[in-house]
């Protein structure tokens, strides 16, 4: 048995785990996000002859409150199948260098969609569109293409909650922010490559992280990598 000071939120990939929490015995379905919280004993061993490969992500209280703890001690295994794909899509934006803005707005999504299956009595998601907010995004984004800015600091500038800024933009736009942006760098990396200039300098030119981030972006919209594009 141990404890963590964070919370502990983690998908299991192959295999199961079995754990006690709380002097109660759980196990984690494929189709399961499993969420440990902070100061509460545990343990875990595998519950297949094969093992178990897991993916996991340490929140610490400024995602999830401590004030969670007893409803996610009650029901640490959640089936949501949305919850799960979101904390996979982060785990893979974690793992991309150049991916930070995408990463952090899949971060709040995934915070916001914990806390409303902690509190299930809590006031349901604002439906309502806000061009406003998304119309300013955007117009920081345009103006921040090769820099870039974290979530945060758009939120500070918009004076938005986080998650309803990704909200807001993606249903005005039908694009995700990290995505309007990567959209914007290529298309500048594009004009670059036709004027001549070689891919790796392109990448510094227009905020990706390194020429491998550019061909990845690149190949992903345009459908070829950036070197052949310049050649053609």
């Amino acid at each position: 048995m141990h404890v963590h000071d964070a919370w502990t939120l983690l998908i299991v990939d192959d295999g199961a785990v079995r754990y006690d929490l709380d002097r109660h015995e759980h196990g984690t379905p494929l189709d399961t996000v499993t969420l440990l919280p902070p100061h509460v004993p545990h343990n875990g061993s595998p519950a297949t002859a094969h093992g178990f490969r897991k993916r996991v992500l340490y929140l610490d209280s400024s995602r999830l409150g401590e004030d969670l703890i007893g409803a996610a001690v009650d029901g640490p295994g959640l089936r949501d199948p949305v919850l799960r794909r979101r904390v996979a899509q982060l785990h893979t934006a974690l793992a991309l260098p150049g991916e930070e803005l995408e990463a952090e707005s899949r971060l709040t999504l995934v915070g916001e969609r914990l806390r409303a299956r902690l509190r299930p009595k809590a006031a349901p998601e604002d439906p309502r569109p806000d061009p406003g907010v998304a119309r300013r995004l955007r117009e920081l984004l345009d103006e921040r293409v090769p820099q870039g800015l974290t979530l945060d600091e758009a939120a500070a500038a918009v004076h938005a909650h986080p998650a309803h800024l990704v909200r807001a933009f993606s249903g005005a736009y039908g694009i995700a922010p990290h995505q309007y942006l990567m959209s914007r760098r290529v298309e500048r990396a594009r004009r670059l490559l036709l004027a001549g200039m070689p891919p790796a300098e392109v990448a510094g030119a227009t905020g990706f992280y390194d020429q491998a981030h550019l061909t990845r972006q690149f190949r992903k919209l345009v459908g070829v990598t950036p070197g052949r594009y310049r050649a053609r």
